[in-house]
């Protein structure tokens, strides 16, 4: 193993706003995932709570702040709960398929349509299509855009895409990156909460023990829908460890499945630097 895995050089950003408790500023710690041992790096930051973003490892290091806590749904525990059953038999027609990390523009109208729909005011909506190639293809580790599309029609052209997860495959898990879905799709509620549900499955059939969901920001409602899935665990001072938050109201839809991505660039160093 080199050095420059073993000692990676981490940087600081400046401090902005926090995008999730008004009032607040964040900051991030972060280094760069590049060489031969860029998975290896990530796997192991990734556990200790940091995030990628195209190559580059981050995590808030906010002073006097520690809202965000880095959660993971036990997938080899998961157990489907009856509204979650529910949502899979209903989605059951839908074909998914684990795609390469290869942008498209059918990927990148959905985007944009659920960023309308969902965060008209965050940052991501200024994404053109080379910052979204950007986001899906800068890549060092095994990647996969997960699609959930409508069934074929009778030509056998493929159904309209519904839903896309940009996912990374961890030595010990899958990790959500981000996922959109069609906000318009009301004979289809509860898509947000499908795709999750489907990576747990999905990392249960290939004996990986954990789908690693980002950062739950206490206080924040629209992060509440990550604590809907049991068992979970939180990381802190000592480690990973269960906790059983009072579970949110249902209703609610999963609306993204990481934290602190708003408004990625072609640079994301530079991005996080803002």
């Amino acid at each position: 193993m080199s050095a420059a895995f073993r000692f990676p050089r981490f940087f600081m950003t400046n401090a902005g706003p926090c995008p999730y408790l008004p009032g607040r500023t964040e900051r991030k710690v972060f280094t760069e995932l590049a060489g031969d041992h860029a998975a290896e790096l990530n796997d192991a930051l990734g556990r200790i709570g940091f995030r990628r973003s195209q190559n580059v490892a981050y995590r808030p290091s906010c002073t006097d702040c520690t809202a965000c806590v880095s959660v993971r749904i036990v997938a080899d525990e998961f157990r489907l709960n009856g509204t979650q059953r529910r949502l899979v038999r209903k989605n059951s027609d839908l074909v998914v398929r684990a795609c390469k990390p290869w942008s498209t523009d059918e990927q990148f109208t959905l985007l944009q349509r659920y960023l309308s729909a969902r965060h008209p005011n965050g940052g991501m909506t200024e994404m053109d299509e080379i910052d979204f190639a950007d986001m899906v293809e800068q890549t060092p580790v095994e990647t996969y855009v997960i699609e959930y599309r409508e069934p074929s029609g009778p030509d056998g052209r493929p159904g309209a895409l519904v839903g896309a997860c940009l996912t990374d495959k961890q030595s010990d898990g899958l990790s959500m990156i981000y996922s959109f879905f069609d906000p318009d799709r009301t004979d289809r509620q509860g898509l947000g909460s499908f795709i999750i549900v489907d990576h747990v499955l999905r990392a249960q059939r290939s004996g990986l023990p954990y789908v690693y969901l980002g950062y739950w920001v206490e206080g924040s409602d629209r992060m509440n829908y990550k604590i809907r899935y049991r068992p979970i665990e939180k990381l802190g001072r000592a480690g990973w460890e269960r906790f059983d938050p009072p579970a949110p109201p249902t209703g609610g839809e999963a609306s993204e499945a990481t934290h602190g991505e708003q408004g990625l660039t072609r640079d994301p160093v530079g991005r996080l630097l803002k």
